[in-house]
């Protein structure tokens, strides 16, 4: 997890991304957090704002992807969905702006860029025929981005009780049984990215979610937080799976290893109907 890399002029990517990917993947989330900084400057509010915001980054990433990776398929939320990514071998998972309506809200710092790659071949089997292999979530009003490459480890645990993060403005029900179940704090804040690196970052224990997402609300989070060593899964315990013909994903727990078992036994036991 390396939330500190270097900051390279705008367009003029470090020598080591035109072979590895991680630092691709981070130098691309960091350009376009730099972007949608300047766009956030821009006079711009409510819906113009968060309009400009998507647009602006989708088409910086989509270019920059063209030029550094031109054989490799992107999957972005703001894009055509090009279903030739099925057949690709490489395909990055693209989120230009995760947390659109904080973006809004300056100066409300949980709005994230995500990008990911997924790769054929990759992974144990389990995750279907690839796996993520690369990742960076980049939280700009923040300051930092978080990658799958550099040191990996969750820092150690500081809190008595688990806490729980959770969506600010629409909790799932099941999420406040399952924290009475484990006797953990609910903690709200913004986008899908920010939550799950909340755990990377031990401001939080567990993100579990129900009820509606896509591959790229997950991908560069589920990416980064494995690499950090903690537990990624559906609600059912089952893979996540990735560059899928169907892209709706819409249920994850990322957690610390040791709250996996209960977690999953109570969404097992009880649902995600509670």
């Amino acid at each position: 997890m390396d939330h500190s890399p270097q900051q390279p002029d705008a367009g003029h990517p470090p020598r080591e991304a035109t072979t590895d990917d991680h630092v691709l993947a981070t130098w691309l989330a960091e350009q376009a957090g730099h972007l949608l900084l300047e766009v956030r400057q821009q006079g711009l509010e409510g819906r113009e704002l968060k309009d400009a915001g998507d647009a602006a980054a989708h088409e910086l990433l989509m270019r920059l992807v063209a030029e550094m990776r031109p054989d490799d398929a992107v999957l972005s939320e703001e894009g055509k969905d090009d279903k030739a990514r099925l057949t690709a071998d490489r395909v990055w998972i693209i989120d230009p702006l995760d947390g659109t309506r904080e973006f809004s809200e300056p100066p409300r710092d949980d709005w994230a860029v995500h990008v990911a790659l997924w790769q054929r071949g990759a992974g144990d089997g389990s995750g279907g025929d690839g796996d993520l292999v690369a990742g960076a979530v980049a939280q700009p009003a923040l300051g930092e981005t978080f990658s799958t490459g550099g040191t990996r480890e969750v820092p150690p645990r500081t809190s008595d009780r688990p806490r729980i993060a959770v969506s600010r403005s629409r909790p799932p029900a099941f999420v406040a049984a399952l924290a009475e179940d484990l006797d953990a704090e609910l903690v709200p804040m913004g986008s899908a990215g920010v939550k799950v690196m909340s755990v990377v970052r031990d401001l939080t224990d567990a993100y579990v979610h129900a009820g509606g997402q896509y591959e790229w609300d997950s991908a560069a989070p589920v990416a980064v937080a494995r690499a950090a060593g903690l537990f990624t899964s559906r609600v059912d315990g089952t893979p996540l799976q990735y560059n899928q013909d169907e892209v709706y994903l819409p249920d994850l727990i990322v957690c610390r290893p040791e709250l996996a078992e209960q977690v999953v036994a109570f969404v097992r036991a009880h649902g995600t109907e509670v």
